[in-house]
């Protein structure tokens, strides 16, 4: 698994300077040497980070910290089309998802908050919501 770099960016507005956009980029000497950022195949085609069934956000958050279930987990970065059309997807890089964060502390993949999953999938049926999204990735940690 890649480690991680956090980055703070100050970022200009339309109501000036001040703005913070956090995040964090992927070291590229990561353990299996291969620099890959993480893929996210997406079913949830109404998401403006949503490309052709690949999520192309800089950095995703599944969230959902306690769950049991697939269905107990969510994609904290969906983003409705309806809304955000104008949003060009993956602003900061190129490719796919650089940062694929999990807050799902149940999870067996869940390291660190950190995803260690290279792929995973992320799921959704007439989204209106980012609570209506579920990470079909999810595998219960038995403690």
């Amino acid at each position: 698994m890649p480690s991680m770099i956090p980055f703070m960016k100050c970022v200009r507005t339309k109501h000036g300077m001040g703005a913070l956009l956090r995040g964090c980029l992927t070291d590229t000497s990561n353990k299996r040497g291969s620099g890959k950022m993480a893929k996210i195949n997406c079913t949830v085609t109404n998401c403006s980070h949503n490309n052709s069934g690949i999520c192309y956000a800089n950095c995703v958050d599944i969230v959902g910290n306690s769950a049991t279930k697939q269905c107990h987990t969510c994609c904290g970065s969906y983003l409705n089309k309806l809304h955000y059309s104008q949003l060009t997807s993956n602003v900061l890089s190129s490719g796919s998802c650089d940062c694929l964060k999990c807050s799902v502390e149940t999870c067996t993949y869940n390291d660190n908050k950190l995803c260690s999953l290279d792929t995973i999938q992320v799921s959704g049926d007439k989204v209106e919501y980012h609570t209506q999204t579920e990470c079909d990735s999810f595998k219960h940690r038995v403690s």
